[in-house]
């Protein structure tokens, strides 16, 4: 007797991202899993985006292009509409890695207590180059708290649950993805797995590269809902040093990120001072947005990529570059 596998919704924001949409959506299509209902919604882009789509509307379970009020609200239209057990969503630039749906479901399955799962996380970059890998941990809602960053492309959820956390709050437009996490991991304990199920690409046009100060300004609005959230008082009080010193690291990272390293080293700083042991988890970013405040290196931090990928390269990850490659 053949075993019925569960629905699992994806949805696709989208805006204006024509020249990676195929890509993202041929890793949607593609996969070995068969139940998939794919969902796309379009903020009205007015670039190729609605020619890529036509070539694979008839895969497709339900599509809208129409202006919206933002990422959150974007999603949310798409979540309404999901009628999957399983729902995931993977934005217009990132991509799926081969198996990456079965194996979410897998993990799912086995872990019946679980609200989500998530996997590591490649980094590419706009010729989908794998450049970077974001490695996580066995993290529960008490690490979430402490603002350790999930990628959400990896992520896979239960939507009684998704349901239960409300959606996406759309009055976050950066760390929307964060806060989610926290709703669900604050109900339901959360599953690591050590895989890599997605890449997310990093470009100038992508936001945390093109508006790093949004994810910075994001994170102490988080970390006041913390605050203010009943159910994470005892958590909230146990670790507030630390909870405020992830949301320092948070915006010393992304200040990084757009080349502004003084402000980024004096927020470095800052987190250190409530807690120390980000010194010798950041050594290396904290050395680099001192150095660069003073005597700036040329291309030291595309040296530093480029001896990573290479590196990367060196590892057992052959067979997802073949595939990114697709």
């Amino acid at each position: 007797m053949k075993i019925k596998l569960p629905l699992v919704s994806i949805i696709t924001p989208s805006y204006n991202q024509g020249q990676f949409l195929e890509q993202t959506i041929r890793s949607v299509l593609l996969q070995d899993y068969s139940e998939i209902e794919y969902i796309i919604i379009d903020g009205g882009s007015t670039d190729n985006t609605q020619d890529v789509v036509d070539k694979y509307r008839k895969k497709l379970a339900w599509y809208i292009t129409e202006r919206d009020q933002g990422q959150a609200d974007a999603i949310n239209k798409g979540f309404a509409k999901a009628t999957g057990e399983y729902v995931a969503w993977i934005n217009s630039d990132d991509i799926y890695t081969e198996h990456a749906i079965s194996n979410a479901v897998k993990q799912l399955i086995m872990n019946p207590d679980c609200g989500m799962v998530f996997s590591n996380v490649l980094s590419i970059d706009s010729d989908t180059k794998i450049f970077n890998t974001m490695v996580y941990g066995d993290w529960g809602l008490s690490e979430l708290m402490q603002f350790n960053i999930i990628g959400q492309p990896g992520v896979f959820m239960r939507r009684k649950v998704l349901q239960e956390a409300n959606y996406l709050d759309p009055n976050f437009h950066y760390l929307l993805d964060h806060h989610l996490w926290l709703k669900i991991a604050s109900r339901y304990p959360i599953k690591y797995v050590n895989d890599f199920w997605a890449a997310a690409r990093f470009h100038i046009q992508a936001k945390n590269i093109a508006q790093p100060t949004g994810f910075s300004k994001e994170a102490f609005h988080i970390y006041d809902w913390i605050e203010d959230e009943p159910d994470l008082q005892m958590l909230f009080n146990k670790n507030k040093r630390k909870i405020k010193a992830g949301a320092y690291l948070v915006k010393a990272r992304y200040l990084l990120d757009s080349n502004n390293n003084w402000a980024a080293f004096k927020n470095y700083l800052k987190s250190i001072n409530l807690n120390p042991s980000i010194l010798f988890q950041e050594k290396n970013r904290i050395a680099y947005s001192l150095i660069n405040s003073f005597l700036p290196v040329e291309n030291l931090k595309e040296k530093y990529l480029e001896n990573k990928s290479r590196r990367i390269l060196r590892q057992d990850l052959n067979y997802l570059i073949d595939y990114l490659k697709k």
